[in-house]
């Protein structure tokens, strides 16, 4: 265990370095972190989620204890062909999903559970790291139409085995196993942790929650694997691979037209098209908002589907207060879901509400502390909030997590060059994988330290082989050399061309320079900001 020497907060997670609230060294401590259900009210005098308050909260538990509903699922072990190893993976993926939506429980994060895919790590190292009571593992082995399912529910705190169930299905009956799997899960936990009295009535309750969970499933088991085969290539993110994830579920969708969580999730592939630059933008939102809406004309009650309509709305149609709105409902239907609260982070973010903000993208970490992409949010919203020893921090964690990650190093840079570390800012912007994001970087460091032909040469760059789908990057640029007209030119350019990057305007601490000037407002006004 490690503590803060400032502050005295504890942290399980041994490979900390720095403290998230102020920075400082942790030093060995012993383990009383703090709980890791969100206790967040989302609630506002004048803003979006005045409709509805909606609070997390969690019981109290031990120093150095995780509280007993808490619960860590795990990669199951792929006992076939490499070629299925897509099928274990979504099998305990689903479960994770299912049990997240659960009333009560706490499930650690994909991202982080997935961390410890292959590796020798035991049951006790991963719930000390992953500050949960329980931890669901298991195998799948898969002949053909033949399955057999292994799984086992292990007390962390001694390794006990609290429940273990193995299954020989066919496909036709795996919607069957998932929901055994899920129900054993909760029962187990409610009676054996939390101390609930075992009967008829819990099982009832727990049946009744569980058919809630699965809302928006497939009805036919091969459109359930194709599912599973796209979500598998749309985690990779590459071009490529997303082109193959929207193959494959447009695949299962004509199998099954009424599977709800798979127009999500095509909805989902489609807006990461159109954010990454691979199509149209205005094609690409289209064709997700039109997947999304199906989902929902589907399943009303769809978590998923309520969360990337959201996204749709804050980063294309530039509509904070819907987006707000339907995160509202998304967290309402799946309040443990980390991409749901992650998402109302940059949401807040986006806001200019960077308290809260901050705060949400704290509480993300706590239940999923292994996820690069987090904490490069956190990051983000950080540096906005002026909160730079603890971006910096975040940065580097989401560096040390994946260092192929591009954007991370380059944003670290400019963080350290506000905190006068100038010529470690350079060196950090140098380490920057991907040529653009070096290329803006150094273009910033290089003017501020007066570096002056090598800033020139380094816009010129920018202008003339990158402008095309990052107008909104050299408009910063221009406004940290303090070239005003150039800069409001080229924001213009990029509402004009709905640059997606528009939307963080108006926290951008790069456009500092550009407040002052009564264009400022009207632009932000333009993007609804």
């Amino acid at each position: 265990m490690k503590r803060c020497p400032e502050c005295r907060r504890d942290y399980v997670d041994e490979t900390l370095n720095y403290c998230l609230d102020d920075g400082s060294a942790l030093v060995s401590g012993p383990a009383t972190s703090s709980d890791l259900a969100p206790t967040v009210a989302f609630t506002s005098v004048n803003g979006p989620f005045e409709s509805g308050t909606l609070v997390f909260s969690g019981a109290e538990r031990a120093p150095g204890q995780a509280t007993a509903n808490t619960i860590a699922v795990l990669p199951f072990l792929n006992l076939s062909s490499e070629e299925n190893g897509y099928f274990s993976d979504g099998l305990s993926e689903e479960l994770l999903n299912v049990l997240s939506k659960i009333k009560g429980l706490r499930v650690a994060a994909r991202t982080s559970a997935f961390s410890f895919k292959g590796k020798s790590t035991t049951v006790g190292e991963i719930g000390q790291i992953l500050n949960v009571a329980s931890v669901l593992e298991g195998s799948v082995r898969k002949a053909g139409d033949r399955i057999r399912i292994s799984v086992q529910l292990v007390k962390v705190i001694d390794g006990y085995q609290l429940w273990s169930e193995t299954y020989d299905r066919t496909m036709d009956d795996i919607f069957a196993v998932q929901d055994d799997i899920a129900q054993s899960v909760v029962e187990e936990i409610r009676v054996r942790l939390l101390g609930e009295e075992a009967g008829d009535l819990v099982s009832r309750q727990v049946v009744s929650e569980v058919k809630k969970a699965v809302r928006g499933r497939a009805d036919d088991p091969e459109a359930q694997r194709l599912h599973m085969l796209g979500a598998h290539f749309l985690d990779r993110t590459t071009r490529e691979d997303t082109s193959k994830a929207i193959d494959y579920f447009n695949q299962a969708l004509e199998i099954d037209p009424d599977f709800a969580l798979c127009w999500a999730d095509l909805g989902r592939a489609y807006s990461i098209e159109a954010g990454r630059g691979w199509v149209s933008v205005n094609e690409g939102f289209d064709r997700s908002r039109e997947a999304t809406q199906k989902a929902l004309s589907i399943e009303p009650d769809l978590a998923e589907a309520h969360a990337q309509l959201g996204r749709i709305q804050a980063v294309h149609d530039w509509d904070l207060k819907a987006a707000a709105e339907s995160y509202r409902r998304a967290l309402e239907l799946a309040p443990g879901s980390s991409p749901v609260l992650d998402g109302a982070s940059v949401l807040f973010y986006k806001m200019g509400r960077l308290d809260e903000a901050v705060n949400l993208g704290r509480r993300v970490l706590e239940q999923d502390p292994l996820s690069a992409a987090y904490w490069h949010n956190l990051g983000l919203t950080c540096h906005a909030a002026d909160l730079l020893d603890e971006s910096e921090t975040a940065f580097r964690r989401a560096l040390e997590l994946a260092p192929q990650r591009f954007v991370s190093a380059a944003l670290l840079a400019l963080v350290m060059l506000d905190q006068g570390k100038v010529n470690d800012a350079v060196t950090q912007a140098q380490s920057e994988t991907d040529e653009f994001w070096r290329t803006w970087s150094l273009a910033i460091i290089y003017h501020s330290t007066g570096q002056v032909e090598n800033a020139d040469n380094a816009l010129n760059k920018l202008v003339d082989q990158y402008a095309e789908g990052n107008t909104y990057q050299i408009a910063e640029v221009y406004a940290m050399r303090g070239e005003i007209d150039q800069a409001f030119t080229w924001l213009e350019r990029a509402f004009a061309e709905r640059d997606p990057g528009v939307t963080h305007a108006n926290v951008n601490p790069r456009f500092r320079p550009l407040r002052d000037d009564a264009r400022w407002a009207s632009l932000l006004s333009k993007i609804a900001l």
